[in-house]
């Protein structure tokens, strides 16, 4: 297959466009930012995956998030547009999408079926999913990943907190009881692969047994063989991300439903086996 991919240089598109060269697939790497030419370099594609967007974890001001909703909603958009333009068109589009998109809660259980929540993250998913489906005008097959913590070595939340941990000076966040829904990174670009070649519609990326915060950084100290007791309070995370400490302080507990009715097999359904291959290899 021929297969554009925008956002390919971030952690989770430069392990798919690894995997989706390891395939066979002939994959072309290119920028959202330019929605016009966007648009060009998906001409003639089968498929296009589309990862781009203002980082979400970053202390929120009013600047960064109009980035974060425009870079999701505003750009894609004016991409469509541009892609009336063009011919062939591909036949797939793929937008990563996020599990904000279910709000907050230390209790209720999330499937795809849940409905969105009312925080701005959470319109923010729900409108770059919108976005998303004007690839149907097109007449091309849409999916959406709803990616959740995404774990590996070389991005995402482990990175930041492993140097921490390997010093025996992490701990959770807050009260620790917020819900931390996961996923191995292998696993996570195993749903993409799956999404371009046949799913439709909204699919959560997250592994099947989701944990709370302290059970997290419980099971990373043990795999590490370090000690995980030092607490990190409310109102340092608040200091450092602002708004979205909310976030990291409340968490979701969402369940991968359809991945799981499509037969989709996860190499590591267990925060620790995802822990032991990622920090022990």
């Amino acid at each position: 297959m021929r297969i554009a991919v925008f956002g390919a240089s971030g952690f989770i598109g430069s392990h798919l466009v690894a995997a989706l060269r390891a395939r066979g697939d002939d994959v072309r790497a290119a920028s959202m930012r330019e929605p016009h030419a966007a648009a060009a370099a998906a001409g003639g594609m089968d498929a296009v995956v589309n990862l781009a967007g203002e980082p979400i974890a970053q202390r929120w001001n009013a600047e960064v998030k109009q980035r974060i909703r425009e870079s999701r909603t505003t750009t894609p958009s004016k991409f469509f547009d541009a892609l009336a333009h063009v011919e062939p068109k591909p036949q797939t589009y793929v937008s990563a999408s996020a599990i904000g998109y279910y709000g907050t809660s230390e209790e209720d259980t999330f499937t795809e079926s849940s409905p969105p929540g009312m925080d701005f993250l959470a319109q923010v998913c729900v409108e770059w999913e919108s976005i998303a489906q004007r690839g149907r005008e097109h007449g091309m097959r849409v999916a959406c990943i709803r990616n959740g913590l995404a774990l590996g070595r070389d991005g995402g939340v482990l990175e930041r907190i492993l140097p921490i941990f390997k010093t025996g000076t992490g701990g959770r966040l807050g009260t620790g009881k917020q819900w931390y829904s996961w996923i191995h990174i292998d696993d996570l670009v195993s749903l993409y692969l799956l999404a371009i070649d046949r799913l439709d519609g909204s699919v959560n990326g997250t592994a099947p047994n989701p944990v709370r915060n302290k059970e997290f950084t419980e099971t990373l100290g043990e795999t590490l063989h370090r000690p995980a007791a030092l607490p990190v309070p409310n109102f340092a995370l608040k200091m450092m991300l602002g708004e979205a400490a909310e976030m990291a302080l409340q968490g979701q507990r969402v369940l991968p439903e359809r991945a799981q009715s499509e037969g989709f097999l996860f190499k590591y359904p267990t925060l620790e086996s995802a822990l032991a291959n990622l920090v022990s290899a």
